[in-house]
């Protein structure tokens, strides 16, 4: 797949307001929420660091609460080079694996100390929203994790048509889960991850600016007149809530699809081949089995290669 979205220039973006590179916080003054959006969690997800451009150039400010927009990791991102846009996705760990207590109590990876500078900014933040893009071609998909909260969120947004409930990963916690964004009476925190479309899709600045300006309606802070018109893109025709019920996990290096999965695709029936892994098949566990970012492109042990998800209902 061609790498067809261009590199932002950040080096006025990434000097930051806060006397931390890359973090700005813009305050009213007055009371209401705090809401944060975090870009470039990984090196080659180009498409957040646009966003943010965008955000900075139109001058917005909130009218009440605050506004904190964040480019994280950003020496991953200077390693970027489109021909192998992969190895920049970080430099020593995965910056969206390291939001635990026992990880930012470490600065053992370039990672975990860029992750403790970024913390008392993801600590004063009410709603979460951060921007990440995806290893393969897709529609563009809105993580809410498992809380209530977060998917109401999701419907009132209406945007994108997919949205996923998910629970993270096994080798690691993400940004959007980190403390009271997984705690189910923080009923005021909530957290939303987009996966815009393929890392070099050229239209996945452009998702990113229609759920933020989405989002800062939805919290508050601004109004519509605030918001620049071409930010907003037409409503899906509905949106689709699918629960992630089973994350496929390489076991070694020995895993292998049945064939090239692009993501979203249903199997009407339980027990479809998806693939293999160490000489077993990867089989669907029930009908209309529907696969979530099917990828082998960071494949190790211990990586989520796919996710399973069904049509979502709620309690």
């Amino acid at each position: 797949m061609q790498f067809s979205l261009s590199v932002p220039d950040i080096s006025q973006e990434r000097q930051g307001n806060t006397g931390v590179p890359g973090v700005w916080s813009l305050d009213s003054g007055l009371p209401g929420r705090t809401v944060m959006i975090s870009a470039l969690i990984h090196g080659n997800e180009l498409c957040g660091a646009w966003a943010l451009k965008s955000v900075l150039a139109s001058q917005l400010k909130p009218r009440r609460g605050k506004l904190i927009l964040a480019f994280c990791n950003l020496a991953a991102f200077d390693r970027f080079d489109p021909e192998h846009h992969d190895a920049s996705r970080y430099v020593d760990e995965d910056m969206n694996r390291v939001w635990s207590e026992h990880k930012l109590s470490r600065t053992q990876t370039q990672e975990q100390a860029r992750a403790q500078a970024i913390l008392p900014f993801l600590q004063q933040a009410d709603w979460l929203l951060d921007l990440h893009s995806m290893h393969e071609p897709s529609a563009p998909l809105l993580l809410t994790g498992p809380l209530p909260r977060n998917i109401e969120l999701a419907q009132t947004l209406g945007a994108p048509e997919h949205v996923i409930v998910d629970t993270g990963h096994k080798d690691g916690v993400r940004m959007r889960d980190y403390g009271r964004f997984s705690e189910p009476d923080a009923h005021e925190a909530c957290s939303l991850l987009l996966e815009c479309g393929f890392h070099g899709d050229p239209d996945t600045p452009a998702v990113a600016l229609d759920l933020i300006a989405r989002l800062l309606l939805a919290s508050g802070i601004v109004q519509a007149e605030d918001l620049p018109a071409d930010w907003r893109r037409a409503d899906p025709d509905q949106q689709r809530v699918l629960q992630v019920t089973h994350a496929l996990v390489a076991p070694s290096m020995q895993v292998q699809f049945s064939q090239n999965w692009q993501g979203l695709e249903t199997l009407l029936q339980a027990g479809s081949v998806i693939g293999e892994a160490d000489g077993q098949p990867l089989l669907t566990p029930y009908d209309n089995c529907t696969l979530i970012m099917p990828s082998l492109r960071q494949l190790r042990p211990g990586v989520t290669v796919v996710r399973l998800a069904q049509d979502y209902q709620s309690a």
